[in-house]
C-alpha cells in the first residue's frame, strides 16, 4: 500500500473516532473511564454529621451491600471529620488526630480497626463486600500541622512553606489553603498517595466547587490522585460550581456539585442560603444538563431521603419532610439529570416505600444509561423533560408539576419532540406498568408531583 494511501486511510480514521466523541468532552482526561456511568452509594452525612463511627459505618454498608448492590450501588462514604476525636465538640474545641508528618488519620476511638493502618481495615472489608470506599475531607493542610511546622512526607519542605495563612475555609477554619507552589503540590501528593494506600475509591473534596472555587487546587489534588496509580474518583463540594468552568471541572473531576447543599424541603430555607430548595434545583439542572457528557457528571448532591438520624448533618432526628411525591420528583430529577446518586438516609432504619425508590431499575436506567437529556420546559409551575434510552427505542418523558396546587399537564405529541401521527404506548417507569396507546399526554399532578414515562412507537 502507497505512503499516501496510508495517509489518507489515517486521517479517514481520526476524523470517525472524532465524530464519535462526545460535544465538547475532554480528550486529554486519562480519569475519563473512572465512573463511566454516575456513581451511586451511600455517604454517613445526612444522617451522622461530623460524628459516624465505625459500627454504624459497618452497619450502614452492610445494608447497602445486602440489598442495594445488585441495583447498582457501590460506593460506601465516611463524611467530614473522621479525625475527630471528639466530633460532638464546638469548633475550636476540637482534638485532632494527626501524623507526625501533617497528615489526618483516623480518630481510633470512633474506627478502632484503624491503629496504625489508617482506613485500611476498614476499606479492605469494604471490598470484600464487593463496595467501593470512600472519604470526606477539606481542602488544606492542617492548621496544627502548620503551627508546628511538621514535614511534608516524600519531600524536604514543611507545612508552612505549603499554607496560605492567608485563606481558609469559610465554614470551616481547620485548615489553611494549599500555594500553588512546589511544596503545596508535595502536601497534596502526600495525602493522595495515603488515602491510596489505604484502598480508597472516592475522595470527596469540600470548600473547593464554589464561595470560592479554587480552580489551582483542584489541579493540584487531582494530579496527585493521579500520580498514586489507583483509581480514585475525585467530587467536588459544595456548589452553586461555575458553568463557565466546566472544560476544567471536566479535565480534573468526576462529579462536582452544582448546587449548596440539598435538603429535605421545597422551597429555601429562611436564612440558609448555603442550602438549595428542591424547586430551585430544577432551574441550576437544567443549565448544566446539555452538557453531560460520560465520566464527568454534573451532582445535583446527596438523597436526604427515609431517616436522618440518629444525628443527622443539619436538624433534628427526623424521618425525611418531604413528602412522598417529593421524593419521588426529586429521584426523577435527578435521573434525568443523570446526577451522581449517594443517598443520605440511614440504612438501617429502611422502610419499604424508601427502599423502593432506591431499587426501581427501571428509574436507575434513566440515571445511568439514557442519552440526550435535556429540559424542554422549565417555567415556574411546570416542567418537562425528555430523554432517549440507550437503545434508542422511545422516548424518555418526565412531567412535573412545580405549583403548589394540583394541575393537569396535557401536551400534544408535536409538543414532545415525538411524530405526531404515531401513536405511542405509554410506560409508567415509577409503577412499572403499562397504560396502554396514546396520542397525546394528559396527566393530573397533586402538588409536586410527577410522574416518568417510557414512550415508544406502535
Amino acid at each position: 500500500m502507497g505512503s499516501s494511501l496510508k495517509t489518507l486511510l489515517l486521517a479517514v480514521s481520526v476524523l470517525c473516532l472524532r465524530s464519535h466523541q462526545s460535544p465538547g468532552a475532554p480528550t486529554d482526561d486519562p480519569a475519563g473511564s473512572l465512573a463511566a456511568v454516575p456513581p451511586m452509594g451511600w455517604n454517613s452525612w445526612d444522617s451522622y454529621g461530623l460524628t459516624v463511627n465505625e459500627q454504624e459505618f459497618r452497619a450502614n454498608a452492610s445494608w447497602l451491600a445486602e440489598h442495594l448492590q445488585k441495583h447498582g450501588w457501590q460506593y460506601a462514604v465516611v463524611d467530614e471529620g473522621w479525625y475527630l476525636q471528639n466530633p460532638e465538640a464546638k469548633p475550636g474545641g476540637f482534638h485532632f488526630t494527626i501524623s507526625a508528618d501533617g497528615r489526618y488519620l483516623p480518630a481510633v476511638n470512633r474506627f478502632p480497626s484503624a491503629n496504625d493502618a489508617g482506613f485500611k481495615p476498614l476499606a479492605d472489608w469494604a471490598h470484600g463486600l464487593g463496595l467501593k470506599f470512600g472519604i470526606h475531607i477539606i481542602r488544606g493542610i492542617p492548621r496544627e500541622a502548620v503551627n508546628r511546622n511538621l514535614p511534608i512526607a516524600g519531600s524536604e519542605s514543611h507545612a508552612a512553606d505549603a499554607a496560605d495563612t492567608a485563606d481558609t475555609c469559610p465554614w470551616n477554619a481547620d485548615n489553611y489553603g494549599v500555594k500553588d507552589t512546589a511544596a503545596g503540590q508535595a502536601y497534596y501528593d502526600s495525602i493522595a498517595k495515603l488515602y491510596a494506600s489505604w484502598g480508597v475509591d472516592l475522595v470527596k473534596i469540600d470548600c473547593i466547587a464554589a464561595n470560592p472555587y479554587k480552580g489551582a487546587e483542584i489541579r493540584m489534588f487531582s494530579q496527585a490522585l493521579r500520580k498514586t496509580g489507583r483509581p480514585i474518583v475525585l467530587s467536588l463540594s459544595p456548589g452553586p460550581a461555575p458553568l463557565d468552568k466546566l472544560q476544567e471541572l471536566r479535565r480534573y473531576a468526576q462529579m462536582w456539585r452544582i448546587s449548596g447543599d440539598i435538603w429535605d424541603h421545597w422551597k429555601p430555607w429562611p436564612n440558609a442560603s448555603w442550602s438549595q430548595g428542591l424547586l430551585g434545583q430544577f432551574d441550576l439542572a437544567s443549565k448544566w444538563v446539555p452538557d453531560v457528557v460520560s465520566g464527568h457528571w454534573p451532582d445535583a448532591d446527596m438523597l436526604p431521603l427515609g431517616y436522618l438520624g440518629p444525628r443527622p448533618g443539619e436538624g433534628k432526628a427526623r424521618q425525611t419532610d418531604f413528602t412522598k411525591d417529593e421524593e419521588r420528583t426529586l429521584m426523577t430529577l435527578w435521573a434525568m439529570l443523570r446526577s451522581p446518586l449517594i443517598m443520605g438516609g440511614n440504612l438501617t432504619h429502611m422502610d419499604e416505600w424508601t427502599t423502593s425508590l432506591l431499587s426501581n431499575e427501571e428509574v436507575l436506567a434513566v440515571d445511568q444509561h439514557s442519552t440526550g437529556n435535556r429540559a424542554l420546559i422549565n417555567e415556574p409551575t411546570r416542567a418537562v423533560w425528555t430523554a432517549a434510552p440507550a437503545d434508542g427505542a422511545g422516548q424518555y418523558v418526565a412531567l412535573f408539576n412545580l405549583s403548589d396546587s394540583p394541575q393537569t399537564l396535557e401536551f400534544k405529541l408535536s409538543d414532545l419532540s415525538l411524530r405526531p401521527q404515531t401513536t405511542y404506548r405509554q410506560r409508567d417507569l415509577w409503577e412499572h406498568r403499562d397504560l396502554g396507546p396514546a396520542g397525546r399526554l394528559k396527566v393530573p399532578l397533586r402538588p409536586h408531583a410527577s410522574v416518568l414515562y417510557l414512550l415508544t412507537g406502535q
